[in-house]
């Protein structure tokens, strides 16, 4: 007889060590685990992972992801790289940073890092490349700005985080990443002022007069203002983060279609199309992850990792450092939605045992699984970026280095600042 904890882990490693997809290693691990150990009926594997999208929250996800999808087809991408660039792009480096800022813009909408690589962040190479710009370059800071996608509100993942640890509101979360955001996108703009500065990298052009800029960004305001009605809407009780989804669908399509006036009838069966088959597949993880998860919690597993962590007596500290370099390495086989399913409901209740805020611990999980996607090998963020920009990994992962770094020290700033993540929730009134 096969002990079931111990089958589920070996065969999830083996399945992701030949590589199978995530999330169907997650499901065919439990369908192996299943099978051997007869502990439990197959019905299992099907019931559980219908059970993981039963919710009526994760509606939020399809809706959120057809806004972004339908404010990028109404040409929104472009809006907030002119937004964006009017302000820095005659600096030196000035083209990194209207990468960064436009990425920061457009995380505030999509909530993908994904999407914001692959749409205006290849945009942003292509222009990069064209100014003179090393195109490994403009793809390395192009990864390491994307990840602020999943981190600024609306975001996929703290909807999902939220699901998995009742201390915490999608509305707090939502409210917590808009500081760790910033950061992560001043720290980018500091590796390029230096990158820039050494490389030589010029800005174009000066900066434009006053009534142009009134003008760009009056154009960019209905766009920049999604995140603000979202969250203004939802800590004024209007409506709830899956209400808010619906609204977004909206103002996206008003936008899109009477606003700037970019969005055609005929390209909303293709959005729907490609909202539709990313929905599926943000589904498709969540479910299979949440079998994986039904088996790891029935073994005992999570408990027993809990008390594990406990005996220990470690301090609030220790205990953060432990769980930062178990994440960074976790996080670099295992992409942040299984991930937070996974680990969340195992580490969220110890922080809260040692005094640790949960908002502030949520973000910690939030920002380190999300690195993950930015290191090898199984990075989404750095195989997308070079399909997108045909540079090869190992010149990408080069030229990455220095952003790491950028992001390690943000991190401890997260890590040991605590009213980074947790100001701005108390100063709205999220409870």
């Amino acid at each position: 007889m096969f002990d079931p904890s111990v089958l589920l882990i070996v065969s999830a490693c083996v399945y992701l060590a030949i590589g199978v997809p995530v999330a169907f290693a997650l499901g065919l691990a439990t369908a192996t685990t299943l099978l051997l150990a007869e502990n439990y009926p197959l019905m299992v594997l099907l019931k559980e992972t219908f059970t993981g999208i039963d919710s009526f929250p994760l509606m939020a996800v399809p809706f959120f992801i057809l806004a972004a999808e339908l404010m990028s087809g109404g040409s929104l991408t472009e809006v907030l790289l002119r937004f964006a660039g009017q302000f820095v792009g005659h600096k030196r480096g000035g083209l990194g940073y209207t990468n960064v800022v436009g990425l920061t813009f457009f995380s505030g909408i999509s909530g993908s890092a994904l999407a914001d690589a692959a749409g205006p962040g290849a945009m942003m190479i292509r222009m990069m490349d064209k100014a003179g710009y090393d195109r490994s370059y403009a793809a390395a800071l192009t990864a390491a700005t994307a990840i602020v996608g999943p981190i600024i509100p609306p975001s996929i993942i703290m909807i999902i985080y939220a699901l998995q640890d009742d201390k915490v509101s999608v509305g707090q979360l939502f409210a917590a990443g808009i500081i760790p955001g910033i950061l992560i996108a001043v720290a980018m703009c500091v590796v390029n002022y230096r990158v820039s500065k050494k490389r030589n990298y010029k800005g174009e052009g000066q900066l434009p007069p006053l009534r142009e800029i009134l003008l760009t960004t009056w154009r960019a305001l209905p766009a920049i203002l999604l995140p603000v009605v979202i969250l203004g809407g939802m800590r004024a009780g209007w409506f709830t983060p899956t209400e808010a989804s619906v609204v977004a669908v909206f103002y996206a399509l008003v936008c899109g279609k009477f606003v700037y006036r970019t969005l055609a009838w005929k390209a909303v069966p293709d959005i729907l199309a490609r909202s539709a088959l990313l929905s599926a597949s943000v589904l498709i993880i969540i479910g299979f992850s949440a079998s994986f998860a039904w088996v790891l919690t029935i073994e005992g597993i999570p408990q027993q990792l809990a008390e594990w962590l406990v005996s220990m007596h470690l301090s609030p500290v220790a205990f953060l450092i432990l769980v930062n370099i178990f994440l960074l390495l976790f996080g670099i086989f295992i992409e942040p939605l299984p991930g937070v399913m996974v680990l969340a409901p195992i580490l969220a209740p110890v922080a809260v045992q040692m005094g640790i805020d949960p908002v502030h611990f949520a973000m910690i999980v939030i920002v380190n699984l999300t690195l993950g996607m930015i290191t090898p090998p199984v990075g989404g963020l750095l195989f997308v970026t070079c399909n997108v920009s045909r540079v090869s990994m190992s010149a990408l992962v080069r030229e990455l280095v220095p952003f790491l770094w950028a992001h390690g020290v943000v991190l401890l700033l997260l890590t040991f600042v605590p009213a980074l993540s947790t100001w701005l929730p108390h100063m709205m009134g999220f409870k």
